[in-house]
């Protein structure tokens, strides 16, 4: 039975492993900066009006429906609290430290602190309203960890893991964490807006962290030798 050729990879290749693929790193750069704009307009202090509007057309509509599964809505929001979620964030890194993907191990440790920490402690407290409600800590923890999922499933250096498979684990991924952001709308902790710039909070900032990596990784991979000589 023929189970293809895996590719060989040296251990520089590994330690210094870019994490969003060449084709993928323009569209990942429009990301962030929509992921900005989103965050910014549905600010309570900018896009009052457009937060309204959205909160008004959503809410309902996702309260009326996960009301019909009230099972759900008490254990769903426990995935996005501190504990499940630095969990994921470590067993993520572990991961990544088993498999020598150091830099994926770095993106795991470095992005979903820098996505809760830009949530609870810069946004809410200065554009979040009066109630610091906006964004959503959950919706931009979850969110975070489904994206730093979707890097590290995207071109891995070592494919032994079907191409279909990584699809269905980066949808499930995304999947469990639009449920939790709808749950805490269902159960009347924050309104759409708030779930939606959480979203775009953990995304951008995760996509913007590995592209940072990236950056990095690239001039250490041209090493010393690459500079370019001096004239005289």
């Amino acid at each position: 039975m023929q189970l293809g050729t895996l590719r060989r990879v040296s251990w520089r290749e590994l330690l210094l492993e870019q994490l969003v693929p060449t084709r993928f790193r323009l569209g990942a750069a429009v990301i962030v900066a929509a992921c900005v704009a989103v965050t910014i307009g549905l600010a309570p202090a900018v896009g009052h009006g457009l937060a309204g509007r959205l909160d008004s057309a959503f809410d309902q509509r996702i309260q009326t429906d996960m009301g019909r599964f009230p099972a759900l809505l008490t254990w769903l929001p426990d995935f996005g609290q501190l504990r499940p979620v630095a969990f994921a964030t470590l067993a993520l890194a572990l991961a990544c430290v088993a498999t020598r993907r150091w830099t994926g191990a770095l993106l795991a440790v470095v992005a979903e602190p820098a996505a809760v920490g830009l949530t609870e402690y810069v946004l809410k407290p200065n554009i979040g309203g009066p109630y610091e409600n906006f964004p959503s800590g959950h919706a931009s923890s979850m969110f975070a960890l489904a994206t730093i999922c979707a890097v590290l499933l995207a071109d891995p250096p070592r494919r032994r893991v079907p191409r279909s498979v990584r699809v269905l684990l980066v949808l499930l991924a995304l999947l469990l964490a639009a449920a939790v952001a709808a749950a805490m709308v269902a159960t009347g902790a924050h309104d759409f807006a708030d779930a939606a710039a959480g979203t775009a909070v953990g995304i951008g900032v995760v996509l913007a962290c590995a592209l940072g990596l990236d950056l990095v990784t690239a001039r250490a991979r041209r090493g010393p030798g690459a500079r370019p000589a001096s004239a005289g």
